[in-house]
């Protein structure tokens, strides 16, 4: 399917004009051109921020590191915080687009371009509709979410003491749903997991790889352990609950004939409470110190937490609420509920202080791909992988519509 900025409209949205979508399908090309990594989405930020200023946002720079806030005032009444990502991945893509990333190595994989459009040309749709509404809007260009701590950056920095505590927190996230469509959590279910992600070092002692006796080899002890750690889900976990770890780094060595000194290991755990994750993670660690043991490794290993994000669980109320917005929006056909997912967000963060929060997902996969998907029998390029491309065409009217229909929704109705 070719993806182009040509014949861009709003298909099946209703209310959404073409000249409402035309900037923020300009912006979204720019940051799928010119992503930025977690922690130096600078550019990304500038971009995002002039976006916001066009439509009558005041803007605050450097918020929790790069982080973008724009306040849009119309009068007393309720604040609504709409919450997008700056960041891209360290991923290489591989989607023949015209707009493709022009970073070597680094790539919108996950949907945050999109994310970012999405939410600019809400704030211009609110702006533009002002004559409805009253109340305050935050749109908050978030930093590091891949990271999994710019959330925490922006709340550790003020953000809710400096721009007010808002009455409920939106933010929605690409998918590899059919386009044009959204998806809500199950009523009362989580819709995404919680992670905690550990880093470990093993720490052995190096020699001449002639003389193993006289080394304590920790890639022997860390190899053992990534194997030992599968029986953690699979022994460990009760069958009925959802649980995943993921070995994502290995690390030892420079050269074939030297046994290193440590080895480095971080892994991913995920889990749907917090109970869960705290019990993978003393079961991860108990496996890695027990292969240190038996590796006679001189000291036990270190651990570091790197990052920890609570399972995402939609307030009921405004989960209820949007459900019904949006089917009145896009239709009964086009609006659906899903499952858990394994994936993970810092968006959990943002109920800081009381906050509800509501999220949903964004179908981004195009007609086209989906039915080669089922034609050669392969999946759908999905977030994270080279091949990852929305149909931006559908997707962003989607996505805009939804963000406004939600606050619109959630701010005071304008008395006429």
């Amino acid at each position: 399917m070719t993806h182009t900025a040509e014949g861009a409209a709003a298909p099946g949205i209703p209310g959404l004009p073409r000249e409402a979508l035309r900037p923020a399908l300009e912006l979204y090309l720019d940051l799928h051109a010119h992503p930025e990594l977690s922690g130096a989405e600078q550019r990304t930020a500038d971009r995002f921020a002039a976006a916001l200023s066009r439509h009558g946002c005041t803007v605050t720079r450097g918020v929790g590191g790069h982080g973008v806030v724009g306040v849009l005032r119309n009068g007393p009444g309720p604040t609504v915080l709409i919450r997008a990502e700056l960041d891209a991945l360290p991923v290489a893509e591989r989607t023949n687009l015209p707009y493709a990333s022009t970073v070597p190595g680094v790539m919108h994989a996950c949907g945050h371009d999109l994310h970012l459009a999405a939410a600019a040309g809400a704030a211009g749709e609110l702006a533009r509709l002002r004559d409805r509404w009253r109340g305050t809007v935050l749109v908050v260009g978030q930093p590091a979410e891949e990271t999994l701590t710019g959330a925490r950056a922006l709340l550790d920095d003020g953000l809710y003491d400096r721009f007010g505590l808002p009455d409920l927190a939106l933010a929605q996230h690409a998918a590899p749903l059919p386009a044009g469509t959204v998806a809500h959590a199950v009523p009362g279910a989580p819709l995404m997991a919680g992670s905690l992600t550990l880093d470990a070092v093993v720490h052995g002692r190096g020699g001449h790889a002639g003389t193993p006796h006289l080394t304590a080899d920790p890639v022997l002890a860390a190899a053992a352990a990534v194997v030992r750690l599968q029986s953690v889900v699979a022994q460990e976990t009760h069958p009925s609950e959802q649980a995943v770890l993921t070995v994502g780094v290995l690390r030892a060595g420079d050269r074939p004939n030297v046994t290193p000194d440590r080895a480095e290991l971080s892994l991913t755990l995920r889990a749907f409470t917090d109970e869960a994750l705290t019990r993978l993670r003393a079961a991860a660690e108990r496996v890695i110190r027990a292969e240190c043991t038996a590796s006679a490794c001189p000291t036990g290993p270190d651990f570091a937490v790197a990052s920890h994000a609570r399972p995402l669980v939609p307030d009921p109320d405004a989960a209820a609420a949007l459900y019904e917005v949006h089917t009145r929006l896009l239709g009964p056909r086009r609006v659906t509920r899903t499952p858990a997912a394994t994936a993970a967000e810092d968006f959990p963060c943002f109920a800081d202080g009381g906050v509800p929060l509501a999220y949903w997902l964004l179908g981004v996969t195009g007609a086209g791909t989906l039915r080669s998907a089922l034609a050669e029998g392969v999946p759908v390029p999905a977030n994270h992988a080279p091949g990852f491309a929305p149909d931006v065409r559908t997707a962003l009217p989607t996505g805009i519509a939804a963000l406004r229909e939600a606050a619109l929704h959630s701010l005071e109705e304008a008395v006429p």
